[in-house]
């Protein structure tokens, strides 16, 4: 019986007339639940955690990769009757919104800094490299346009043994070398097929990685929040004036498309920390070649661009090259990292 002062009234009366009483554990009762409803995000959770670091990681790069592709395929599209610098401009404004909090929790410190002018230089690369990169985003191929984006990796290889003073060996030479002609596979830049947004797209890869070597450096001295906090307010600040002077008031559609562009943004960024806080990045950074899949998918049914033979041969010497190269990348820290006792 249940333990409480009624039942044992009734208990002992119940003794009285013969009967055996015992005390029975008190359960607290639940409210009804719909089939479906109990505890379902509970077990989910505990089977995530199950999964290992690695699994998790790529599952998040995954969705983390295609909302980096859907947020390219709305600027695309509201491109076509929206200057760039003003989508971008907005973007950031929102993108300020969301981390304001954070700015002013930190306020005290968050701006103090001891490499003011390496802020200030991978802000102006961060200007280059979104401008470039989205304008070609708007006219060429999205598939084609991705492809060229992970030519990055071989220009931050590059870059990192000149201004890093990183040892490259013969076999990574090789592997750039290698990945270079599948970028030229796709731009084929003979006087007939040469693309004027198809060089931004390089240049944007080239600007992308120069920011990549930049934050390398800025990242062993200043803190997160300031990193973001000068990146966030200076790409506002320096977009605004050509913003204003090539302003078109967008549609009601076109500003919610720009508003969920901002907020993707933030999203995407958050999935792929949280994809390298819980995984190896060897294991990781091969997941981001799956935006070329949701971006030909994407190209297909929505913008009707099917990928040509020559975008997706120079796309698979460029994913076999730089999958090396992170091959080697992972074999050098090994060895690097001294074996356990």
């Amino acid at each position: 019986m249940e333990a409480c002062g009624t039942a044992h009234f009734w208990a002992r009366e119940l003794v009285a007339l013969g009967y055996e009483s015992k005390d029975a554990l008190c359960f607290t009762a639940s409210r009804h639940r719909e089939p479906g409803d109990s505890n379902t995000m509970r077990e989910f959770h505990r089977r995530w955690l199950t999964l290992p670091g690695n699994v998790r990681g790529s599952l998040i790069a995954l969705v983390a990769s295609l909302v980096s592709v859907l947020m390219t395929s709305f600027i695309k599209h509201v491109g076509q009757s929206i200057p760039v610098v003003e989508i971008l401009f907005i973007r950031q404004v929102l993108v300020v919104a969301i981390i304001s909090p954070v700015i002013l929790k930190n306020i005290d410190t968050v701006f103090t800094t001891r490499v003011l002018r390496f802020h200030v230089l991978r802000g102006s690369l961060s200007v280059v490299a979104m401008i470039t990169g989205f304008t070609a985003v708007v006219h060429l191929p999205l598939a084609e346009v991705t492809a060229i984006s992970f030519a990055r990796i071989l220009f931050t290889t590059i870059l990192a043994v000149l201004f890093l003073k990183e040892i490259v060996g013969v076999r990574r030479w090789s592997s750039v070398f290698v990945g270079f002609i599948g970028v030229l596979v796709i731009v084929r830049p003979e006087p007939k097929n040469i693309n004027a947004y198809a060089l931004l797209a390089i240049a944007s890869a080239l600007f992308v990685s120069c920011n990549h070597i930049v934050m390398r450096k800025v990242s062993q001295i200043d803190n997160p929040s300031t990193i973001m906090a000068y990146r966030s307010i200076f790409l506002t600040l320096v977009m605004a004036g050509p913003a204003i002077f090539l302003w078109v008031t967008p549609t009601l559609g076109e500003a919610l498309l720009i508003a969920v562009i901002g907020g993707m943004m933030s999203l995407m960024q958050w999935a792929f920390i949280q994809a390298f806080k819980v995984g190896e990045a060897a294991a990781i950074a091969p997941m981001e070649y799956s935006r070329l899949l949701y971006a030909v998918f994407i190209g297909i049914v929505f913008f009707s661009e099917a990928p040509t033979s020559w975008t997706l041969g120079g796309t698979g010497i460029i994913i076999a090259s730089t999958l090396y190269t992170l091959h080697r990348n992972v074999l050098k820290t090994r060895q690097k990292t001294p074996s356990s006792p």
